[in-house]
């Protein structure tokens, strides 16, 4: 409690002002990309499309008092930024105050930052390009967590997903797809008894693989499979995987990218099959928002974005144990 005391504060007053010039490096380095910066609502219809997702509800009622509707703190500024390229703007970007409910750890936090920028007509090659820049710009020497470095000049290490699961775990992954059964099995990853092939998927990579990527030069993890895909395309050349990729240093995931599912069809699908899987697990179900469906017949267009923690990069830069070291006032 009272982070705002001088003792208190001068003891995080380091990485503070660490965090103010990397985010002023940041912002620069996308305007002399011809980047335009936006602002979107934080109140949303819906938090999210994550299935494992908590949020934040408020209650927002009309200046008569005669209507109320639920509104909720948003996890991502995703469905928002979207809307702004199917109206055409073509590169764009945003420091995002975000929220996740019932979370707390040494890299989470209720309420943090979300660096978020998209670029129309690329590739998701293109923001691997664009992650390997911004790590440079943060300038220091190495990246730090628990005792572990990684070199932010250092090209990023590539790892497809399959290749990270045979490296690591010892395993077929496409030879168990649906399989939970097996992939327990080969992997020597418990099993509980209501697992879906998905919960064993991410217990293997919590328990093998996170904690040795971006040792020594940042990775990025690629081509999920495509039940996983969220909000990702399919590879043209390989529809078993999605063009998805998350970004590694020192074990910690710092960033999750997409190349961008545009068919309105195949999104309306996807956002229904994790609604119902969030009903089913959790007794609960979020509206998705219509002007979203609305911006996809419009039509977007071909893209690719990213959402990266800035906290976590911050924590990276300084070398903080806890997130709240990064953070100018916790959440209390």
């Amino acid at each position: 409690m009272n982070e705002w005391r001088p003792d208190k504060l001068s003891r995080r007053l380091a990485h503070l002002q660490a965090r103010s010039r990397l985010q002023i490096a940041i912002r620069d380095w996308f305007l002399a990309q011809d980047f335009l910066e936006v602002e979107t609502p934080i109140l949303q219809v819906a938090p999210g499309a994550e299935v494992h997702l908590a949020g934040f509800a408020t209650d927002w009622e009309t200046p008569d008092g005669a209507e109320e509707q639920v509104r909720w703190l948003h996890s991502s500024p995703e469905f928002a930024m979207k809307k702004l390229l199917a109206g055409g703007l073509p590169r764009i970007f945003q420091f995002a105050r975000v929220f996740r409910n019932a979370e707390g750890s040494a890299l989470h936090h209720p309420e943090f930052t979300m660096l978020e920028w998209y670029r129309a007509g690329a590739g998701y090659e293109t923001i691997m390009e664009d992650c390997a820049a911004l790590l440079k710009l943060t300038g220091v020497p190495e990246l730090r967590w628990e005792g572990q470095s990684c070199d932010p000049k250092a090209t990023p290490e590539r790892l497809t997903v399959a290749e990270a699961f045979h490296r690591y775990a010892g395993v077929d992954l496409f030879a168990t797809i649906g399989d939970a059964a097996k992939l327990s099995r080969l992997s020597g990853i418990a099993m509980h008894a209501d697992d879906s092939w998905e919960d064993v998927f991410f217990r293997v990579m919590f328990d093998r693989i996170e904690r040795k990527l971006g040792m020594g030069q940042p990775t990025i993890l690629c081509e999920y499979p495509i039940s996983m895909a969220a909000l990702a395309r399919a590879k043209q050349s390989d529809p078993r995987v999605a063009e998805r990729f998350e970004l590694y240093v020192c074990g910690v995931e710092l960033a999750n990218a997409f190349g961008e599912l545009t068919d309105p069809a195949i999104q309306r699908a996807r956002l229904q099959a994790d609604m119902d899987e969030k009903e089913r697990l959790y007794g609960l179900r979020w509206p998705v928002d219509p002007d979203f469906l609305a911006a996809l017949d419009h039509g977007l267009p071909d893209c690719s974005g990213i959402a990266l923690g800035f906290d976590r990069l911050v924590m990276l830069v300084t070398g903080a144990s806890h997130i709240e070291d990064v953070l100018w006032l916790p959440v209390r």
